[in-house]
């Protein structure tokens, strides 16, 4: 008797026990907001909140108590238009601009192939850039391709690197990549003053460049030789696509770094646009550049690499330079000076 008592005992209390549990109504479910039931007051108040209306001293809503007028301001529109261009145009841009221009040198080498010396390598050497300008020249060509690269992964990374690596090696690699651009961002600014006055008094544009781009550089057959000095009009344009382009970078870069100096949010979200801008563009022009200091032509990487150059490919690209070489007495004694025609 009393073991059955005790057991009807227990199942009771667990019953008890239970039943609150049984009994909880399931949490409710979020609902979507539908703009067209909102009532008139509402609507009117969310095309305020989109409009970017701030209060004097209050929200639009009248509750609010910031006396900063500008973090009152709950919905930027032009934060929405910058969102669209930076996830939308700026893709496309950033792919037409690369991805062209891989395809337009691709298209160029199969057609021209890789430009040769014609007379052959001579043998003689000519100093072209001193160690110092060569240094010079690596110090900004290192620091922006990894600017480059880690630019655009800010820009098209969570789309083409994230899927492959996976969210956790993802976010390692962009913080690594951010320190990299933020860091390296002051040597290759250090890079371009210190080029600009290097080189600035060889890239002045003069007549000889109009000759030069007449005959398309030489490069588009074989035989014509224009002349130039120690810089033709293309490299001339390389030069001031880099000081024109870094510019811009260095300047939109700092107020990017600091956003307070910017001036306010449209003015920041401005200097966003110009910076991704020029740096796809400033990408896709040295694309071609490293082309042709490569693949492109024979002899040109020595004088990035030794800094010399053999006589022969100097005369045929850059006849006028090696002739005012030879007025200073800067060839070998034994090398025949005869610009190529």
């Amino acid at each position: 008797m009393l073991r059955s008592l005790a057991a009807a005992f227990v199942v009771l209390v667990a019953l008890g026990l239970a039943a609150p549990v049984m009994a909880q109504p399931a949490p409710p479910q979020p609902t979507a907001v539908n703009p067209t039931a909102l009532s008139v007051n509402e609507r009117q108040l969310m095309e305020q909140l989109r409009a970017g209306t701030p209060g004097t001293g209050t929200t639009v809503s009248g509750r609010g108590t910031i006396p900063n007028l500008d973090s009152q301001v709950l919905i930027q529109p032009q934060g929405q238009a910058w969102r669209v261009f930076h996830q939308g145009a700026m893709h496309w841009i950033a792919g037409i601009a690369i991805l062209g221009m891989l395809a337009l040198l691709a298209l160029f080498y199969l057609v021209r192939g890789t430009i040769k010396v014609e007379k052959g390598l001579s043998g003689f050497k000519i100093l072209r850039f001193s160690s110092f300008e060569r240094l010079v020249h690596w110090m900004v060509a290192g620091c922006f391709i990894i600017l480059g690269l880690s630019g655009l992964n800010v820009t098209v990374g969570k789309f083409l690197l994230l899927p492959l690596l996976g969210e956790d090696a993802f976010a390692v690699t962009a913080q690594w990549a951010k320190y990299a651009h933020n860091y390296l961002a002051w040597p290759f600014m250090l890079g371009l003053a210190v080029m600009f006055l290097t080189w600035v008094g060889h890239n002045i544009p003069s007549r000889v460049d109009l000759q030069w781009i007449r005959q398309g550089g030489g490069m588009l057959a074989n035989g014509a030789h224009p002349p130039a000095r120690k810089f033709n009009a293309g490299q001339k344009g390389i030069f001031w696509a880099v000081m024109i382009g870094g510019a811009a970078l260095s300047l939109s870069g700092i107020y990017l770094l600091f956003p307070y100096t910017a001036g306010g949010v449209l003015a920041l979200q401005f200097w966003n646009i110009v910076h991704g801008l020029a740096g796809v563009l400033l990408i896709a022009v040295i694309l071609a550049h490293i082309y042709i200091g490569t693949l492109g032509m024979q002899g040109a990487a020595e004088a990035m690499t030794t800094g010399e150059v053999d006589l022969n490919w100097a005369k045929e690209h850059h006849s006028l330079w090696v002739q005012e070489e030879a007025d200073k007495g800067k060839l070998h004694p034994h090398a025949v000076v005869h610009p190529a025609e």
